[in-house]
């Protein structure tokens, strides 16, 4: 629910954002994304999710490893859930087509 701007910097506004999800979370506020707090933002996703979580995987398959197939749109749907099993037996990681800490890992990580 917070919507600090997308823009790859890690700013005071960003900053601030996660302050307000760590203390919304029940987190030490102390505004840096560590372990604990990367485990709340973890938003497992599966074929027939919708939602902005869906939207970013959607967003990372298409522009960032050019599954241009996929649509996003927010909807987890059959092409989604391919790209999502493609991606994984790409990365040598169980295929199930559920984005789960691991697949969202690889996803984030280059």
């Amino acid at each position: 629910g917070q919507t600090p701007a997308v823009d790859g910097i890690f700013g005071v506004e960003t900053q601030n954002e996660v302050e307000d999800f760590q203390t919304l979370k029940n987190l030490a506020e102390d505004g840096i994304v560590g372990t604990e707090t990367w485990q709340a933002l973890i938003v497992t996703v599966k074929q027939g999710d919708s939602g902005p979580a869906v939207r970013a995987v959607q967003q990372l398959l298409k522009s960032k490893f050019g599954f241009n197939t996929v649509k996003v749109d927010g909807i987890f749907g059959p092409v989604t859930a391919q790209a999502v099993k493609d991606f994984q037996a790409l990365k040598g990681i169980a295929s199930d087509g559920i984005v789960g800490p691991v697949t969202w890992q690889k996803l984030i990580n280059k």
